[in-house]
């Protein structure tokens, strides 16, 4: 009961100060960044869907489509060559002493492992080019980042992922992304080669 009289009292007496704080909070007057942007001290940003959405990843998901198809058809013209070469060795056997034989087919083994391994090698670079994309669009993003915080008057950006729940106002993803297209477009440097 005496718990109940102090909430009344308190909620008479600060009512009109609590509902114009609220007020003040959810309102976007007195804002000096974009225009109905919530004041806010931290701000969300969905990270994996900036970068999914971006040109800077279309353009990247394009060039690894392309490298790749060119890869996996190198792979299958080499797989065809090697199973060609060993059908050719096997049908040249009878005529072969053990030892030329043997000789010539740990030849051919280790032709196949060394394109096997530079085959391997090229994929990996080819993960690695793509991991180094994603880098370097993080790296240019982040001064973008840091205007947007200057224009919200924002101290801190989290991960929307990370949060439990949080006001739609708060999240900056396609800000941010606009921002980003309109300012690093696609990110490439120089044309993709073929």
């Amino acid at each position: 009961m005496l718990l109940a009289s102090v909430l009344l009292a308190v909620s008479s007496a600060g009512g009109a100060a609590a509902q114009d704080t609220v007020s003040r909070m959810g309102s976007p007057a007195g804002a000096t960044g974009t225009v109905g942007a919530v004041q806010t001290p931290v701000l969300t940003v969905d990270w994996e869907q900036l970068y999914q959405q971006s040109a800077w990843a279309q353009r990247v998901r394009q060039e690894v489509a392309e490298q790749s198809a060119a890869l996996n058809a190198e792979n299958d013209k080499i797989a065809a060559d090697l199973v060609e070469e060993e059908r050719s060795l096997t049908e040249r056997r009878a005529s072969m002493t053990p030892e030329n034989f043997r000789a010539a087919a740990q030849a051919f083994d280790e032709k196949a492992t060394t394109i096997r391994t530079a085959q391997k090698n090229k994929a990996q670079a080819l993960n690695r080019n793509f991991d180094a994309e994603r880098q370097a669009f993080l790296q240019q993003v982040l001064p973008l980042l840091d205007r947007l915080l200057l224009a919200r008057g924002a101290y801190a950006v989290l991960d929307r992922r990370a949060v439990v729940h949080a006001r739609a106002e708060v999240d900056v993803t396609s800000e941010l992304a606009d921002l980003v297209d309109a300012e690093l477009g696609n990110g490439a440097v120089t044309p993709p080669t073929p």
